[in-house]
């Protein structure tokens, strides 16, 4: 999201409210519901206005607002969601501490859930953001959360040092990158290219553009892209595929493969963009690609399977975001307006998750995350696990060293014995999955 989209920091408060200003709109929503109830009521769902406890504003009353919230909605109980709507926007703001932003955020999808605006509200936000997108801008931003935080280079460390594997010896490759990273991820592959010890390869870089937002820069990157793998001595091409309407459209025409390249595929946050329904038949596609490897890297959140219950959902998202917005308070300083970019660039995806149904379109944006678990049973209908080296999760174990305490590598997440792959893990809590596949 860019931050155009909302009031400048200028007009906007440098502050967060007092506990005592939460405490008293905490109180003064509570007195109103108790006011507009029957005296012998015990309809209501949330425990703090039954028993007349007051949430605690130093704690974390954000996730239990919301949440009784997105229970309201889902129980169409219009009253509570208008005095729950009033109380979080009481309360929300996008500049205040992490529970402040995370009912700002949050309030604008639950508002659009309640009035039907999720799919206009979806499209005016995408509308803004491409409009204001820019290459200088959206690689600055990218960069400055590589280097505070491993979120994105996990994942481009794992699936780099898995290809380099995969592809060793052979001398023309052909890389079909499905990611929105603005190619972020492969002047360190160029690199290790550059300095094999056999005869430098020749690499074809196809690039599937899925989000809207990355289509206007490509030309750009690529020249930079050119101009580095020039520098490296790598013999080097780059192609970029846009306008899709979903990844299923894909062919092996259309990717310009050819018999004698070894091919990977990389897929970095890529398929959680297809539908549910769909992501068999682009698998399955990969699969016809006849690929040497296929690297999968997906945010851990399961936002699939409870598609069809809203409170569920709304649960988990909140999960997810809150761990995400806390990551962020750690990494950046409270004045960092890279921070608040990134926060902002949730908006839409939370917006789409929550507010917009199945049925509508919404311009091949999909949003449905799924765990490391759920995409690996996907996965193996077509593909086998192909297990990172020792090197490669040394690397990702080096790379880690380089960020502050909280982070950590887990070869497999508890409990789910049956898959594959490596966890980025945030305070214990996994949050981002990375694996390597072949036919």
């Amino acid at each position: 999201m860019d931050i155009t989209l909302f009031t400048t920091p200028k007009e906007a408060p440098l502050f967060s409210y007092s506990n005592q200003k939460i405490s008293n709109v905490l109180q003064a929503a509570i007195d109103m519901q108790s006011n507009n109830q029957p005296q012998n009521s015990h309809t209501s769902t949330s425990r703090s206005s039954d028993s007349g406890e007051l949430p605690s504003a130093s704690g974390k009353w954000a996730s239990r607002l919301l949440k009784e919230c997105a229970r309201a909605i889902s129980d169409k109980e219009s009253g509570k969601i208008h005095h729950l709507l009033w109380m979080l926007n009481e309360l929300a703001s996008p500049y205040g501490d992490c529970d402040q932003k995370l009912a700002s955020y949050f309030l604008q999808a639950l508002f659009c859930k309640a009035m039907g605006s999720g799919q206009r509200c979806f499209k005016t936000l995408n509308a803004v953001a491409e409009k204001s997108h820019s290459f200088d801008s959206a690689r600055k931003l990218i960069l400055k959360f590589q280097e505070v935080s491993p979120w994105m280079t996990f994942g481009h460390v794992a699936s780099n040092g898995a290809i380099l594997e995969a592809l060793e010896g052979d001398t023309k490759l052909h890389i079909i990158d499905i990611s929105n990273t603005l190619c972020t991820q492969w002047p360190t592959l160029l690199e290790a290219l550059a300095t094999r010890n056999d005869e430098t390869p020749h690499l074809k870089l196809t690039v599937v553009v899925t989000a809207s937002t990355v289509r206007s820069v490509m030309k750009e990157i690529g020249q930079r892209m050119e101009k580095f793998a020039r520098l490296m001595g790598v013999p080097f091409e780059f192609n970029v595929i846009s306008g899709l309407n979903n990844l299923g459209e894909l062919t092996k025409e259309g990717l310009g493969v050819q018999e004698d390249e070894a091919i990977a595929v990389n897929c970095i946050g890529a398929l959680r963009r297809v539908e549910v329904e769909e992501r068999g038949a682009v698998i399955r596609m990969f699969q016809s690609l006849k690929p040497r490897v296929v690297t999968i890297v997906e945010e851990e959140a399961d936002l699939s399977s409870s598609r069809d219950d809203f409170v569920k959902c709304f649960e988990e998202c909140l999960r997810f975001y809150t761990l995400y917005f806390e990551m962020l308070e750690e990494s950046f300083v409270p004045t960092s307006n890279d921070r608040l970019m990134l926060e902002r660039e949730c908006s839409r995806s939370i917006v789409r998750v929550l507010a917009c149904d199945d049925e509508s379109s919404t311009e091949g944006e999909c949003e449905k995350r799924d765990r490391g678990s759920q995409w690996s049973e996907r996965l193996k209908e077509a593909f086998s696990p192909v297990g990172f080296s020792d090197d490669c999760v040394d690397d990702v174990k080096a790379l880690l060293k380089r960020y502050r305490a909280g982070w950590a590598l887990v070869l497999r997440a508890q409990g789910d014995h049956h898959e594959s792959g490596i966890y980025l893990t945030w305070k214990e809590e996994p949050v981002v999955w990375a694996s390597a596949w072949k036919p």
